[in-house]
């Protein structure tokens, strides 16, 4: 059974979202290093960087998500937008495609490679 379609966009911002909470996990985690102020400092460090990926990632996907190609799903009529040649819907995962000779095809992430084998 082929991996459910979900959307990148979507997937790299649950991934930024993610870095927040093991950021403020492994801050918490650092709590209990009370008495160790060298390990407190670590841990308080390296999930504040963890934070700061997440903003990093935040950023960049933003910035990407406004040069991406804006189109009508035809399955629920909503504007999502495309990254890649095939992308799925934001809002329903319905696969979605710029390009005509893949219509029809089963949404498959080596379609978006350069070097793509037919």
């Amino acid at each position: 059974m082929a991996p459910k379609a979900s959307n990148k966009i979507n997937r790299i911002r649950t991934f930024a979202l993610s870095l927040v909470f093991v950021g403020i996990l492994i801050m918490y985690i650092g709590i209990f290093f009370r008495t160790s102020p060298i390990i407190m400092t670590i841990s308080m460090l390296l999930g504040f960087l963890f934070i700061i990926a997440s903003s990093g990632v935040y950023f960049w996907i933003g910035m990407i998500s406004t040069n991406t190609v804006k189109v009508y799903c035809p399955n629920c009529n909503k504007i999502t937008k495309i990254l890649g040649r095939v992308d799925a819907c934001m809002h329903c995962d319905e696969p979605l495609t710029l390009d005509p000779d893949l219509e029809g095809k089963e949404l498959d992430p080596k379609y978006n490679r350069k070097k793509m084998e037919h």
